[in-house]
């Protein structure tokens, strides 16, 4: 045998590890794809659970909003209420005060009236009962007190309360011919109802 025709059993070994057979190239595509469907669909997996989390953190915002709309309206709420009750409290603040004041200003009117207007003896002091009276009622005035006095005016029964009715000749019915007491209210609030005679139809 010729020294080109000896091949070592080395020189064979690494003919058979280089040449791959088309067995072991099939083997290590089907490894490799596999390796890419795992890596697939960990991604997918992650991109699912990334999505789920987004669409809760997406939903925690709008109940958060939601709960601020709220919390804002009800402070709003609330803010308005105050207002109104420190207006009512301003306003309304005088009732009991007025309504200790309308006993006297009911006292001073009646002595005007029963007053002797003829002698000049008592004119001074009827003078002076009348100019108390006035300044009395120009100060309560200032305060929101306003008199109610409907003589000619039509019946109201939410400011008048009808003591008597009378048929009055050439007067509608339903309209106040006199009144035995003023009312009296506070700020648009009926303090005491006026006490009229109201006329009624003629028989």
């Amino acid at each position: 045998m010729s020294e080109e025709q000896k091949v070592t059993p080395d020189e064979h070994a690494d003919e058979n590890l280089t040449e791959a057979t088309p067995e072991s190239v099939e083997t290590e595509e089907t490894l490799e794809s596999a390796e890419a469907t795992v890596e697939t669909d960990t991604e997918a997996d992650k991109i699912a659970e990334l999505s789920k989390k987004l669409a809760l953190a997406q939903q925690t915002i709008i109940d958060q909003q939601d709960s601020v709309v709220r919390a804002k309206a009800e402070m709003e709420n609330v803010r308005r209420r105050a207002a109104l009750d420190i207006e009512k409290a301003h306003k309304f603040a005088l009732d009991k005060f007025a309504e200790g004041l309308l006993p006297v200003i009911d006292s001073l009117e009646m002595a005007i009236s029963h007053a002797d207007q003829e002698d000049e003896a008592l004119k001074p002091m009827i003078d002076g009962v009348e100019l108390t009276l006035k300044s009395l009622l120009s100060t309560i005035e200032k305060f929101g007190l306003s008199v109610i006095s409907p003589t000619g005016e039509a019946f109201n029964p939410e400011k008048h309360q009808a003591m008597s009715m009378q048929s009055v000749a050439g007067v509608a019915a339903n309209q106040v011919i006199a009144v035995m007491q003023k009312g009296y209210e506070l700020n648009g609030r009926l303090i005491r109802p006026a006490m009229v005679i109201v006329s009624k139809a003629a028989e």
